[in-house]
């Protein structure tokens, strides 16, 4: 299950500027840098990699940037100490967060970044954003990007799966396309499932399967976007609406025109405005902040949790009448552990995803890690057994991947004595415990490091951060 589009050079267009864009890159994760500039090169960007703010320092003499992409969380320091000196230098700067660091994101934005993204971060939409931070310094108007990015992030998408949980969901998809005329105004859909079970995907399908499939396709993430931007971002804004607000913008609402908004995570959105979208919903019009005129919303709305929305409007977490006018339609997308004919199928798919993306042979998998592939529960879904297989892809060297190069959390339970792990066979301990064990120590051992746990468990940084992430661990 995977959006499998890929955006080339040659696809995605030149860069906008005529000159070829110098990039620089300030992160201490040496795998995801080195794979950063692998990928943006390719687009044709001359890159330059340091790992600390020192190095950034230094190299500023020699090498003047026009995009920076700025990590937050440094050896020798934030990366906010430096972003003044970055903007300084009239450069573009895109700061890259992990989980629990958006306040920062939104401490960069109003020093001068002009975007954020969240840590793990999929190469091809990092492309798209430091596509968007070029136009923006050569004053492209910013709605037109959006059009292209969601023009080339709806090619290819496919729901891949035979077992009877994936054909059910496809069924539903096509069915509730088939009920939808292109001069009436669409029903809301409900996508449901645990996190990574692929709920854009089937988003994305949902938009591509319907009759306005060329208009555009807006997808907003609720849990990330902070709490002092989302209702600027949702609904627009004028000139003067408040401070900061320097020019007239558009929401996002707006820009899906009368295509598809995609609201992820819906159960994150703040009550009051849960309010606004209701209104919105109900009367068919938004209104930006600072504003009067009310203005038509023609778009299909389609929404996403993972949890349990009816569970918290009886708590009221979640107001009840918007609960009932988004489930109109939906759909239940099943977790991995529930597609054992599909896993193997999708581990070979994404193997073969990540050799072609990145120009290596496409490897096999031994025996013995298909048996792993197809034992293990994959708590973290579609979306972590994409992670770990092309981890696997990127470290092998070998024709086939083993069971050592998947790098899944142990099968022999481990239990916690005395502040050391050890096995035992008996024990009745989850595998996820094991597993929230074995981070907490590596952290304790590298003093709360978390690069330096990563290299201690020989896994990377982004993968470090989205298990602490899963079993709630905070740094």
């Amino acid at each position: 299950m995977q959006t499998s589009h890929q955006l080339s050079h040659a696809a995605f267009g030149s860069p906008i500027s005529k000159q070829r864009a110098k990039l620089l890159i300030v992160e201490d994760e040496s795998l995801f840098a080195r794979a950063v500039m692998r990928r943006l090169q390719k687009a044709d960007y001359e890159c330059e990699h340091v790992e600390t703010l020192q190095d950034a320092r230094a190299i500023l003499k020699q090498f003047q940037p026009d995009i920076v992409l700025l990590d937050m969380r440094l050896p020798d320091g934030n990366g906010l100490d430096m972003l003044p000196e970055f903007v300084a230098k009239n450069a573009v700067v895109i700061v890259m967060t992990a989980h629990g660091e958006i306040s920062d994101a939104v401490a960069a934005m109003k020093q001068g970044a002009v975007d954020y993204l969240k840590k793990p971060i999929d190469l091809e939409e990092l492309l798209l954003s430091v596509q968007k931070a070029q136009a923006a310094a050569v004053q492209t108007e910013s709605l037109d990007y959006s059009r292209q990015r969601n023009a080339h992030a709806t090619e290819g998408v496919e729901l891949l799966g035979d077992s009877t949980a994936m054909q059910t969901v496809r069924q539903q998809i096509q069915r509730i396309a088939q009920l939808v005329a292109s001069d009436t105004i669409p029903p809301t859909v409900m996508i449901s499932g645990e996190t990574g079970t692929g709920k854009d995907v089937a988003a994305r399908l949902l938009h591509l399967s319907c009759a306005n499939s060329d208009k555009p396709f807006v997808h907003i993430d609720c849990a990330s976007l902070p709490s002092e931007l989302i209702e600027s971002e949702l609904f627009g804004h004028e000139k003067g609406a408040f401070t900061g607000a320097l020019n007239t913008r558009p929401g996002l609402i707006e820009a899906a025109e009368d295509g598809t908004l995609f609201l992820d995570e819906i159960g994150e959105l703040p009550l009051l405005l849960q309010a606004k979208l209701l209104n919105v919903l109900e009367r068919r019009v938004v209104r930006r902040l600072g504003s009067t005129k009310e203005r038509p919303v023609p778009a299909r709305f389609i929404v996403a949790t993972n949890r349990d929305l009816h569970e918290m409007s009886v708590q009221g977490r979640f107001r009840q009448d918007l609960y009932y006018r988004l489930n109109v339609m939906s759909i239940a997308m099943p977790p991995l552990r529930e597609r054992e004919l599909d896993v193997i199928l999708l581990a070979q798919h994404f193997a073969a995803q990540t050799a072609r993306r990145y120009g290596l042979s496409s490897p096999s998998f031994s025996t013995e890690a298909m048996k792993m592939i197809q034992s293990y529960q994959w708590p973290g879904n579609v979306r972590e057994l994409r992670h770990q297989v092309s981890r696997a892809v990127l470290l092998c060297h070998k024709s086939h991947i083993t069971e050592l190069d998947l790098a899944l959390p142990i099968f022999q339970v481990m239990h916690h004595s005395n502040g050391q792990l050890g096995t035992n066979a008996n024990a009745q301990t989850k595998l996820d415990e094991a597993e929230k064990v074995l981070l907490l120590q590596a952290l304790s051992e590298a003093k709360n490091n978390v690069s330096e746990a990563a290299r201690k468990l020989g896994i990377t940084r982004m993968t470090m951060r989205y298990r602490m992430d899963k079993h709630q661990i905070k740094h």
